[in-house]
């Protein structure tokens, strides 16, 4: 490999070309602060491509700020900011709070079984942002998991598992918007259609959802979690809970909004169910006008931000007559997903200066040489798993290796949706199992229970998904 960039000849360079990566992996792990890994790899690929530490950091500016030049790039960042807008309106509308009025009001729940499906179908409904799918489907099914005196270990581990794992299976959210980004950003022509086959080989996030539906259905319990359980039977949520509290609770109801301070009390549930309706409608109708009549040649990034902007205008028309709690909610609410928008950001940058580098072919000639193709699925998913688990970050995980795993497909000749599923079910394993996650934290929270028995009760299910879906990327691979 001879490269010369600004003067500087970098010759036969080899494993140099994976270190801005490297380091941002390592960094990612030490310091758990994803935006300083990310700026480090930055800082290190405009080195090694000029030659100048000092240059490098201006050049590392304009790269980042570049990546805006792109308008499908731009789209997707911006699409990011609205999903946070529109987030915060559904919840100022009040949409959420007449969302858990009528599941109370039809009584679901007769039953331990309904108990808990209640709790699994609202983390399946509320896909829109893991956080809010964890605080609705608690809300609504603690009063029930506490009359059949289920352990509330069992209600954290049902809504974590319908959280991140649910949400990364739909395009039109902001795990959506996040990774059809990182996918574009990587030269992926069709990012969209790349998605869309990713989720049929997402095998974690399948397993673990149908494995909590299995967990309700048969009453599987084993582990620490048998123990909750028959804690729970014997003595009931009220004797033991150690998390329960009114500045608990008071958290949990600010968070979902269900306070009236600053919300308008929606009549039905559609303050919420309509914009996400919208949300999915408009979407494959933005592919087929951009396509000209084919969705397969419509524009990913277009109709994701059609769609978003279209599901906002539906939730604000629920608060037309206050004008100024709408856009003070809604700006609020894009505020909040500014750092992601700063992390998709840095990752195309980096992932930029990785293409440059060729450090996607490198790491391909690597693995040719030392492993079978067959493994290198399995392989990519425990990588993502380990890194996930020890930052406790999916999106951190995503926007490190789905940069490296894109060429990674094309020079082993692989199926590029198959290796992007692979980094995308490790991130998410790694984080629902790692203590250190936010979404295991919320889980926790929101269930009132102790985070260490979340953690050890869910572990074994978690496990068991992963392993299935180990075996999934194993016979991926011998079948490519």
């Amino acid at each position: 490999m001879r490269k010369k960039h600004n003067g500087f000849l970098m010759q036969d360079l080899g494993v140099v070309v994976l270190l801005p990566s490297l380091l941002a992996i390592v960094l990612a792990i030490w310091t758990r602060k994803v935006f300083v890994a990310l700026i480090a790899g930055i800082w290190l690929g405009c080195y090694l491509l000029g030659g100048n530490p000092i240059a490098a950091i201006a050049d590392s500016i304009d790269r980042i700020v570049n990546v805006l030049a792109s308008a499908g790039d731009a789209r997707v960042v911006l699409f990011t900011l609205c999903v946070g807008g529109l987030i915060a309106l559904i919840e100022a509308n009040g949409g959420v709070r007449a969302f858990v009025n009528w599941l109370e009001a039809k009584r679901w729940g007769q039953s331990r079984k309904q108990a808990q499906g209640l709790a699994w179908l609202s983390g399946v409904l509320i896909f829109i942002e893991s956080n809010i799918t964890v605080l609705v489907a608690a809300t609504t099914a603690k009063p029930l998991f506490d009359r059949f005196n289920i352990s509330r270990a069992k209600l954290a581990y049902i809504i974590d598992s319908t959280s991140a794992p649910i949400c990364i299976l739909i395009p039109f959210n902001a795990w959506g918007a996040f990774n059809l980004g990182l996918l574009s950003g990587a030269g992926v022509e069709d990012p969209l259609s790349v998605f869309f086959q990713a989720v049929l080989l997402n095998f974690y996030a399948i397993f673990a959802v149908l494995l909590a539906a299995a967990v309700i259905a048969l009453d599987l319990n084993w582990g620490p979690m048998k123990a909750s359980e028959q804690q729970a039977k014997e003595i009931g949520f009220s004797e033991h809970a150690e998390l329960s509290s009114p500045e608990n609770a008071a958290a949990i109801n600010e968070a979902l909004s269900l306070n009236d301070k600053g919300t308008v009390k929606a009549s039905s549930p559609l303050a919420m169910l309509l914009p996400v309706l919208t949300l999915i409608l408009v979407m494959p109708l933005g592919l087929w006008i951009t396509g000209d009549g084919d969705l397969r040649q419509g524009s990913g990034s277009t109709s994701v931000l059609w769609a978003v902007l279209a599901a906002s205008a539906v939730a604000a028309s629920f608060m037309w007559r206050q004008q100024k709690n709408m856009a003070d909610s809604y700006f609020s609410g894009a505020g909040k997903m500014v750092p992601v928008a700063l992390v998709l950001m840095l990752a195309l940058a980096l992932g930029a200066i990785s293409r440059e580098l060729q450090a996607g072919d490198y790491l391909a000639q690597v693995l040719q040489g030392s492993m079978p193709t067959a493994l290198v699925l399995p392989v990519v998913f425990i990588l993502a798993s380990a890194v996930a688990f020890a930052i406790g970050s999916s999106w951190g995980t995503f926007s490190l290796l789905i940069p490296l795993a894109v060429p990674l497909a094309a020079s082993l000749d692989l199926p590029l949706a198959a290796l992007v599923a692979a980094v995308l079910s490790g991130g998410v394993f790694g984080d629902h199992a790692s203590p250190i996650s936010d979404t295991t934290v919320i889980s926790s929270m929101a269930a009132e229970v102790d985070h260490i028995e979340h953690v050890r009760t869910q572990l074994p299910y978690a496990l068991l998904a992963a392993s299935a879906a180990l075996v999934g990327f194993l016979m991926v691979g011998l079948l490519s």
